[in-house]
C-alpha cells in the first residue's frame, strides 16, 4: 500500500544538523499550542462544568471522559501512525480537536448544553488525543539531528505551558466568558495543524512488499516493548512510582497547601514547580550522560521532596524550595527517558512501542489520582505523603538496582 509522500513508518531525516532549523521550529510551535491548549482543558472544563450547574460529578465526569478516551485509543493511536505515518495522524487528531472544542465554544456562546453532550465531545477530543500522542516521540527524531537538545526544548515548553495554561484559562473565563476561552483553546489546534502541515520532511520509500495486519502490528509491538528489559523494567517500576508517588502527591500536596497555607501559597509553589521544570530541561540539553537512566533516575530522587515538603510543614520559603527541585528533577528525567527511546527503538516501531509507555504511564497516574482521596481518608494526607517519599527514594533505588537500566549505554 503507498501513501503519497510520505513513507508507512514516517521515518525521515531532518532537513540540517542543527537544532534550530525550519522543521523544528514549526514542529516546536505545533507542540506548544497542542501542550497550551491541554493545560488548560481541566480548568477550563471545570469552570465551564460547574457554571452549567452540573456540580462536582459533572467535572468528573467529564474530565473522566477525556481520560478514558486517551488510555481506551492510546494503542491503536500507535498502530494507525505506524501505518499512516505520525504527522498524519496528528493533523487528524488535531482537526478533529479543532472542531470539537469549537463545538464547545458554540455550545457554551448560544446557552447551556446538557451533561451528556459535554461528556461526548469530550469523549472525542480524548480518542483524538490519543491518535495525536504517539506520534510525539517518532517525530523529534525527524526534525532535529540533536534529539536530545530537542527534547529539552520541548519541556521546557511544556513546563511553561503546565504554568500559564490553567492561568491562563482561569483568567479567559472571568474575563471573556466560557465560550471565548474554548474558541481560543480550539484555536491552539488549528496552529498545530498548520504547523505540522507545513513540515518538509524528506520521504524513505518503504521496502515493505505487502503491510501486516492491524492486530499483528499491534501484537509486534507488544513483542518488541517486552524484549527490551530496561524499557518494561522502568515501566514496571514507574507503575508504582506514578501511581503512589506522583499520582497520589499533586491532588492531596495541593489540599494540604490550600489548608496551610491558603490558595496564594499553592500558585506561587505551582509556578515554582514550572520554573524548575525550565531550568531541568534547560540543564538536560546540555549534559550528555554515557548511561542516560542511571543519570536520569537523579530526578525521581528529586521529585520525592514534592510530597514530604508540605507533608512536614515547612516554611513557604523552604515549600517554594522543594517543589522548585522537584520540577527540575521530573523535567531532567523526563529529557533524558524520552531521548533514550526515541534514539534506541527502530523508527518503524517506535510509535507501537511508545503507545505502550505511554499508556503504562497513564495508567499509573489515573489510578493513584483516583486512590488519592480515600487513601488519605484512610492513612490521613500527611502520613500518605510520607508514604510517597519512603516509595518514591524506594523506587529510585530499585531503578538503579536493575543491570539493564542502569548500565544502558547513550546512543547519541
Amino acid at each position: 500500500m503507498s501513501h503519497d509522500t510520505e513513507t508507512l513508518t514516517g521515518e525521515g531525516k531532518p532537513a540540517a544538523g542543527r537544532l534550530w532549523s525550519g522543521n523544528f521550529k514549526l514542529y516546536l510551535t505545533a507542540r506548544s499550542g497542542s501542550m497550551l491548549g491541554d493545560a488548560m482543558l481541566p480548568v477550563a472544563l471545570s469552570i465551564a462544568v460547574l457554571a452549567a450547574g452540573h456540580g462536582i460529578d459533572g467535572v468528573g465526569y467529564a474530565l473522566g471522559a477525556w481520560m478514558g478516551a486517551l488510555a481506551l485509543f492510546m494503542l491503536f493511536g500507535g498502530v494507525l501512525a505506524d501505518r499512516f505515518t505520525p504527522r498524519r495522524m496528528m493533523i487528524i487528531a488535531d482537526l478533529v480537536r479543532l472542531v470539537v472544542q469549537g463545538g464547545m465554544a458554540v455550545a457554551f456562546a448560544v446557552g447551556t448544553p446538557s451533561l451528556p453532550a459535554i461528556v461526548v465531545l469530550q469523549f472525542l477530543s480524548g480518542a483524538a488525543t490519543a491518535l495525536f500522542q504517539p506520534g510525539v516521540a517518532s517525530m523529534v527524531p525527524q526534525v532535529a539531528e540533536d534529539v536530545q537538545g530537542a527534547n529539552g526544548i520541548l519541556r521546557i515548553s511544556e513546563a511553561i505551558s503546565g504554568v500559564l495554561g490553567p492561568a491562563l484559562a482561569g483568567v479567559l473565563v472571568a474575563v471573556a466568558g466560557t465560550g471565548t476561552v474554548f474558541g481560543i483553546y480550539a484555536a491552539t489546534y488549528g496552529i498545530s495543524a498548520v504547523c505540522l502541515f507545513a513540515l518538509r520532511l524528506t520521504p524513505v520509500k518503504s521496502t515493505e512488499d505487502s503491510e501486516p495486519s492491524f492486530w499483528r502490528q499491534l501484537v509486534e509491538g507488544w513483542r518488541e516493548f517486552a524484549a527490551r528489559g530496561w524499557l518494561w523494567g522502568v515501566i514496571a517500576i514507574h507503575l508504582v512510582y506514578g501511581c503512589f508517588v506522583a499520582g497520589v502527591s499533586l491532588p492531596v500536596g495541593a489540599d494540604l497547601v490550600v489548608s496551610d497555607y491558603g490558595s496564594t501559597a499553592l500558585g506561587i509553589g505551582m509556578a515554582a514547580f514550572g520554573a524548575g521544570g525550565v531550568a531541568g530541561g534547560a540543564v538536560a540539553m546540555r549534559v550528555r550522560p554515557g548511561r542516560p537512566l542511571l543519570s536520569g533516575a537523579i530526578g525521581w530522587a528529586l521529585f520525592a521532596l514534592y510530597p514530604i515538603t508540605p507533608a512536614v510543614g515547612l516554611p513557604v520559603a523552604l515549600l517554594v524550595a522543594g517543589w522548585t527541585l522537584a520540577g527540575f528533577g521530573l523535567a531532567y528525567w523526563g529529557v533524558l527517558w524520552s531521548t533514550t527511546v526515541q534514539t534506541q527503538i527502530p523508527a518503524e516501531l517506535l510509535n507501537r512501542v511508545y503507545a505502550y509507555d505511554v499508556s503504562g504511564s497513564l495508567l499509573a497516574l489515573v489510578l493513584g489520582r483516583s486512590l488519592a482521596g480515600p487513601m488519605a481518608g484512610l492513612f490521613g494526607a500527611r502520613p500518605l505523603m510520607i508514604l510517597a517519599t519512603v516509595l518514591g527514594l524506594a523506587c529510585t533505588v530499585l531503578l538503579l538496582a536493575v543491570r539493564s537500566i542502569r548500565d544502558l549505554r547513550s546512543a547519541q
